[in-house]
């Protein structure tokens, strides 16, 4: 016999379903909040000089991971930075959508390069409050977590632009060339700066990195390094300390991915919250290994 709707044991019921949906929505945030992650994949991280390499802008780790939609006229810079620090305009090889690829690069000079992709922050994103809640633990955003307590907003819908910045590290020829150009700041917003090039010789154990936002280093900042390869959850994360400063083990092989987000309270006359940017800063090695002419 059907329990009435108003009984004690239909309102308990009830709450369980509503409970067990939390929690599930929670935790299918907590894994989806990750489809933030936004990188610049070329077809090969170790190049021949001159050669056309095609790119893909991809968005999303595991079964969550594509080709990122985000048109042309959102994107502000695509360059690369030879070793000599000369600087490449590569925008007018973009073609987002294309089929099978959203551009391609040629570099002529040997050496590491650095391809840099900037778009504007016109992007919003507008979540209810647990989601927003869920988003902000798991990318370890915690300044925007106290000041969502401090304004009493923390049951409130939260809403953000934002704009992405992504960095790649491709190496033209064989292992070789100065590395000074992969160890600076290029004007980014947020960005992942190594101290030491995966591609440097000889090979390091670690691979030491530091967090710039807004020109300063940014401290308490949750960092991942993700094996594309396996990218259903990151190998290792690290929190920055008070100088920006992380440490992670140095990949030996594939291709890998650090990222990183950070946040701002918006002013008061703007329609989002918070102002959020993405960078990243993806790197890769031959399958045969450093050091081997690609």
């Amino acid at each position: 016999m059907p329990v009435p709707s108003t009984s004690p044991m239909a309102r308990a019921a009830k709450a369980r379903r509503v409970r067990a949906l939390a929690v599930s929505a929670a935790l299918s945030w907590a894994s989806g909040a990750r489809a933030h992650d936004f990188w610049v994949q070329p077809d090969a991280f170790w190049i021949a000089a001159g050669a056309v390499t095609p790119i893909t802008l991809q968005v999303g780790h595991g079964p969550a991971r594509q080709r990122s939609p985000i048109p042309l006229a959102r994107i502000l810079r695509f360059t690369a930075t030879a070793p000599d620090g000369t600087v490449i305009d590569l925008r007018a090889r973009m073609h987002p959508g294309g089929p099978g690829q959203d551009g391609d690069l040629r570099l002529p000079a040997a050496g590491p390069h650095v391809l840099v992709l900037q778009t504007d922050d016109r992007a919003e994103s507008h979540l209810p409050a647990l989601r927003y809640t869920d988003y902000l633990k798991a990318e370890g955003l915690t300044p925007a977590l106290a000041f969502r307590a401090r304004t009493h907003r923390t049951d409130m819908d939260g809403s953000e632009n934002y704009s992405r910045q992504a960095k790649a590290l491709v190496q033209v020829g064989p292992a070789g060339g100065s590395q000074a150009q992969v160890l600076k700041p290029v004007g980014l917003p947020l960005e992942i700066v190594p101290e030491r090039s995966p591609y440097a010789e000889p090979r390091s154990a670690t691979l030491p990195v530091r967090v710039i936002f807004e020109g300063r280093p940014l401290a308490g900042a949750l960092i991942k390094l993700t094996d594309l390869a396996h990218d259903a959850a990151p190998a290792e994360t690290r929190l920055t300390d008070r100088s920006g400063h992380a440490t992670f083990t140095m990949p030996a092989r594939g291709q890998w991915l650090l990222n990183v987000i950070w946040t701002k309270p918006q002013p008061s006359t703007r329609e989002t919250d918070f102002e959020t940017v993405f960078s990243s800063l993806s790197f890769g090695f031959p399958a045969k290994g450093p050091g081997v002419q690609p």
